[in-house]
């Protein structure tokens, strides 16, 4: 038993710097972070749970293509990080045309006329938002390595783990920010100019991380 947990788990010095530096980047705004706090402000908590339910999916996914080095090659092959790159833009561009759409609606109660999006759809946009992000595919390549020897050769099985470890650092401390905008949101519903600023800073932020991705280069 000993042996098979020392073949999937780091040395424990690594877990622990691994572990600061997934605090951290939890913490660090981000489209995904305005996705979750959008869906729970204007649709309530549990849209921005399924939503960062669908971004850990989608997390899950990178490390598994980054221990079956699919990442790397996708970030080597120019045309398909760029495709990635058109594509993960224009999916942050159109989340941001969608809360410019939605204009100071809070969609709390049946009255609003911002339509409702299920939770399926919240989950499958938090995946997207997520799969389609070349900065994420840059941040598993060279961010999971960092914490296994290349010359270890149960590396993948640590890194499948560290992916694993790193969902459940940061899903309390992105869920505690979904329920306080959720609590916030029952005392902003009452200003409708509030509303209207936060949905715009929403699609800032979004639009902003297009511009973002786009820039994104691979490493050569």
């Amino acid at each position: 038993m000993q042996d098979l947990l020392h073949n999937f788990i780091p040395e424990w010095p690594m877990l622990v710097a691994f572990s600061v530096a997934g605090i951290i980047l939890a913490i660090t705004p981000g489209p995904d972070m305005a996705l979750f706090l959008s869906r729970a402000l204007n649709h309530g908590r549990a849209h921005g749970l399924a939503a960062l339910a669908g971004a850990c999916s989608g997390i899950l996914v990178h490390t598994l293509l980054v221990a079956l080095g699919i990442s790397v090659l996708i970030a080597a092959a120019p045309v398909a990080f760029l495709a990635l790159k058109i594509v993960g833009a224009l999916y942050l561009l159109w989340l941001a045309f969608s809360a410019l759409r939605s204009g100071g609606d809070f969609a709390m109660t049946s009255k609003s006329n911002t339509k409702t999006p299920s939770l399926f759809k919240s989950y499958l946009t938090g995946i997207g938002i997520n799969l389609l992000n070349p900065k994420i595919v840059l941040f598993f390549i060279t961010f999971l390595p960092q914490f296994v020897s290349a010359t270890d050769p149960y590396a993948a099985y640590k890194l499948c783990t560290l992916g694993v470890f790193f969902v459940i650092i940061s899903l309390p401390i992105t869920a505690a920010m979904i329920f306080a905008a959720d609590w916030l949101s029952v005392t902003l519903t009452k200003s409708k100019w509030i509303g209207r600023m936060l949905n715009y800073g929403f699609a800032a932020v979004f639009a902003s991380f297009a511009a973002i991705i786009l820039t994104a280069q691979a490493r050569h």
